[in-house]
């Protein structure tokens, strides 16, 4: 049976991917920080093939547990590691607290960085793994007011497409997932020197939410597919568009965008 680990498996897209590939016969490892986040997403798959560990990202020794314990469940099998976890962090770069930028690196990208590096003797033991990183279309071009959220999604980026070369003569895939606006709670964090959410803020701007279902059908497509970067939803794929033939204009909306905050 093949095997696949989730992290922030707890709501959103992880427990909506969690639940496209337990729909396809796999066994199931949801690992998130929120225990009640991860009984629920539990309770949606079948109890047979479903287990759950309470982790942290940011921590390596935590990362080196869930591993061994998922794998003595999974008879040894990590067929995908899918590298979800994540938070957001919005508003201008000069307000958002140093506690808050440390906050939005450590999980966005040491948390990701952990999963791979210590994942890798696992994928590399399983034919045909894959490591699936959740990356941003804030990763196709700096985003002005998601800042620090931006960086780190364009070091999963660069991460993904580095390992993609470097893994693929050990017979590991690596992709990423580049969505738009997903409507989940991610989107429910007050924007720095704000009063709105980025909820708030993307409803504002007239943009659009790719439904999480999209986004698990687009993650099985990625595991079984050879795209190193899969676009999710219509703002994703405008602004590959717009950065690769229209590099000036996309720049130019960017800082009218921050201007008008």
């Amino acid at each position: 049976m093949k095997a696949i680990l989730v992290t922030g498996g707890g709501s959103g897209i992880g427990r909506a991917v969690a639940q496209r590939f337990a729909r396809e016969g796999w066994r199931v490892g949801l690992a998130d920080i929120d225990a009640k986040g991860l009984a629920e997403s539990a309770a949606l798959l079948p109890a047979e093939r479903v287990s759950t560990h309470q982790m942290d990202v940011r921590d390596a020794t935590e990362w080196e547990h869930v591993l061994a314990e998922f794998a003595a469940l999974s008879g040894g099998r990590l067929d995908v590691l899918f590298n979800n976890a994540g938070i957001a962090a919005g508003g201008p770069f000069g307000d958002i607290p140093l506690d808050a930028l440390d906050r939005v690196i450590d999980i966005n990208f040491r948390g990701v960085a952990y999963g791979a590096r210590l994942s890798h003797p696992y994928l590399k033991a399983t034919p045909g793994a894959c490591l699936l990183n959740t990356a941003s279309a804030s990763a196709i071009y700096g985003s002005a007011g998601l800042s620090a959220y931006s960086a780190t999604k364009f070091a999963v980026r660069g991460l993904t497409e580095a390992l993609d070369a470097e893994w693929a003569a050990d017979g590991i895939r690596v992709r990423s997932l580049m969505p738009g606006f997903i409507d989940t709670a991610l989107l429910a964090v007050p924007m720095a020197g704000s009063n709105r959410t980025a909820r708030e803020a993307v409803v504002g701007s007239g943009l659009e939410f790719t439904p999480v279902e999209t986004v698990a059908d687009l993650a099985w497509a990625a595991v079984h597919g050879d795209r190193v970067h899969t676009l999710v939803g219509p703002t994703a794929r405008r602004l590959a568009f717009a950065a690769r033939w229209m590099p000036g204009r996309l720049r130019r909306m960017m800082r009218r965008r921050a201007l008008e905050g």
